[in-house]
């Protein structure tokens, strides 16, 4: 029996973290999880690693009609990139938070000038709130994606989350019930990524 089997055949959350796969967008449909299960989501998220207790993770639940206001906000971050982009550069971004029934725009806001948690220590800890996030999606069966692109570091789609300069959108995850067999990918040999370090 080789590790992974073991793992899975001997701890369930080792077999959970072991299956964990993003669901592309295309597969999300309603239902989305209603606010009990994000509540438990949310709890699970604030859980993850944090320096310092900075806290600086955000989550902003974005739904209903509100994924058309999302999808205008992009129209017009895409003009700001592209001034010449046409009809259907625009069709593209406005479908993007149509794609799925519900959204979390996960923000990091910085405490700057913290001389033990540096900003990447904080962004850190928001990546790490976006796993657990998505984990806990899963395992109340829902599917999710982490998404990010050149709306999350715009600097207009960033300022209407009530972020500023020094603030990052980490991510759009992207949540709803799969509608399919969600594809598998090929994971690397993490023997070949471990090395023993014994010193200079």
């Amino acid at each position: 029996m080789d590790a992974t089997s073991a793992l899975k055949s001997d701890h369930a959350v080792l077999d959970a973290l072991l299956r964990r796969n993003s669901t592309p967008p295309k597969l999300l449909d309603d239902p989305a999880p209603d606010d009990a299960a994000l509540a438990a989501m949310f709890a699970t998220a604030v859980r993850v690693p944090d320096h310092g207790a900075v806290r600086p993770w955000r989550f902003h639940v974005i739904r209903a009609d509100a994924r058309f206001a999302l999808g205008e906000l992009f129209v017009k971050a895409l003009h700001r990139r592209d001034p010449n982009a046409d009809t259907r550069d625009e069709v593209k971004e406005r479908s993007r938070p149509l794609r799925a029934p519900l959204i979390v725009a996960v923000c990091a806001e910085i405490v700057p000038d913290n001389p033990k948690v540096p900003p990447v220590e904080q962004i850190a800890s928001t990546s790490a709130a976006i796993q657990t996030l998505m984990l806990a999606a899963n395992a109340m069966g829902f599917g999710a994606i982490w998404l990010t692109g050149a709306n999350a570091r715009d600097a207009g789609v960033k300022a209407a989350f009530g972020l500023a300069d020094k603030d990052e959108i980490v991510g759009f995850v992207y949540m709803g019930t799969p509608t399919g067999d969600i594809p598998d990918k090929p994971r690397p040999d993490p023997a070949g990524l471990v090395s023993e370090w014994t010193g200079a």
